[in-house]
């Protein structure tokens, strides 16, 4: 959803052109000296497009540094540093760069290249409430939020066998415990086609996708999707302090990567977790803060807690928050069949006495955050507002992996007085 409309917006802006009477058109200077470099039309060059999916390499980049001296000599507050290309990836970019740099009375710059990035921080309210503007999910049996309400509103059981592109489900299975390195279920909660990602869209290469983990593939698409239900085109975005904030805790992926032998440099990137939020930060150049967060099952929960203290703070004027999981092998089957913690149908049945274990499932979610106050200043529409939330640990308790009652009263105490609630509100 939404990805399609904004094909067209990405391609289409313009070099920044000077305001009338200032000069030479500086956009249009640069559009010919990389013309020049690169030995292309200059109609063909995209103004937003990355300098490095152009062509231009290291030496091209001295030789239109060089070539932008020349044509701008005596025009300019300081000299162009060589570092152009590379701190200013774009002709867009370099165009409002060197729009900034031009000489004043004084040898003042016009300044103009401020990224967007103070995040809007006069007058912010570090206690405020956060808006949820857009969302977007991919769950088993629902690629949207409006899927996943009907399934829920319907009562549907959206669990399946594993899929058989997973992993032969009937070599690992079987109902004794005691058998290891088996699984006592057939079952769990799986997404469809996480093989299919129209990598050219993003700006990707096929050869960097296939390496990259289908996690950050999916986080890609849900941010976009996420922004168009907020009615905000993504590649309005560019340069603005906008930040991403995303939770993810597996990685399994490299695994399945093949061979060291056979792996090159997109296999460090494809894998990274921290590369889950910088590339989508990367993609649409947004200029905040960019994190990935682990924190086992709650990573979402924190991501999206960090986001609003961001926005509270003042240092991102919009954020991404959200998380993924995908299970691509049958690890978790096995260990917790071993541990008898997985529920033999497959199906979680919280806080019911027949409740046997857990089930495994796929999903990701991503929610579009604004400070209550910006988003009804810009007549956004919002779905939900987001008044208090907390963390914690317990510290040296019963056990390393389940918090315990103590500590998860602490944190909810916490969040009701960060959102000026009693628990009987």
């Amino acid at each position: 959803g939404g990805a399609g409309g904004g094909a067209g917006g990405r391609a289409g802006r313009a070099g920044g052109g000077p305001d009338a009477g200032a000069g030479p058109d500086i956009g249009e200077i640069v559009r010919r000296a990389l013309a020049r470099v690169l030995d292309l039309p200059a109609g063909r060059l995209d103004a937003q497009a990355p300098l490095r999916d152009l062509g231009l390499d290291s030496l091209m980049a001295v030789e239109l540094r060089n070539a932008l001296s020349r044509s701008l000599d005596g025009q300019l507050s300081a000299p162009i540093p060589t570092t152009l290309a590379f701190d200013y990836p774009t002709m867009d970019a370099i165009s409002r760069f060197l729009e900034g740099a031009r000489s004043r009375p004084g040898g003042a710059a016009d300044g103009g290249t401020d990224s967007g990035a103070d995040g809007g921080a006069a007058g912010v309210d570090a206690d405020g409430p956060v808006a949820i503007i857009g969302m977007a999910c991919r769950y088993p049996g629902a690629d949207g939020p409006e899927a996943l309400w009907r399934l829920m509103a319907g009562g549907v059981d959206a669990t399946r066998e594993v899929p058989p592109e997973r992993w032969d489900v009937g070599a690992l299975y079987d109902p004794d415990p005691e058998k290891m390195g088996r699984m006592v279920t057939r079952r769990g909660g799986f997404l469809d086609d996480i093989d299919k990602f129209d990598a050219a869209f993003f700006g990707i290469s096929s050869r960097e996708a296939e390496r990259m983990d289908p996690q950050q593939r999916v986080l890609l698409e849900i941010a976009w999707e996420a922004l168009a239900h907020a009615g905000i085109a993504a590649d309005r975005l560019s340069g603005s302090a906008a930040g991403v904030f995303v939770g993810l805790m597996s990685h399994e992926y490299e695994r399945l990567s093949g061979p060291l032998g056979e792996r090159d440099g997109y296999g460090i990137t494809g894998n990274l977790g921290s590369v889950a939020s910088g590339r989508i930060s990367y993609t649409l150049g947004l200029s905040g803060p960019s994190m990935t967060v682990d924190t086992a099952c709650s990573s979402s929960l924190v991501a999206a807690h960090l986001a609003c203290r961001s926005l509270r703070d003042g240092e991102c004027s919009l954020a991404l928050a959200g998380g993924v999981t995908l299970v691509l092998t049958p690890d978790l089957y096995v260990e917790f069949s071993r541990l008898r913690g997985l529920a033999p149908d497959g199906r979680c049945k919280s806080f019911s006495a027949a409740a046997d274990g857990v089930a495994w499932s796929e999903g990701a979610g991503m929610l579009v955050l604004k400070r209550l106050a910006d988003a009804q200043r810009d007549g956004d529409r919002v779905l939900a507002v987001i008044r208090g939330s907390a963390v914690n640990q317990d510290g040296r308790s019963a056990g390393l992996t389940a918090p315990n009652g103590p500590a998860q009263q602490a944190v909810l105490r916490q969040a009701l007085r960060q959102a000026r609630l009693r628990p009987a509100d």
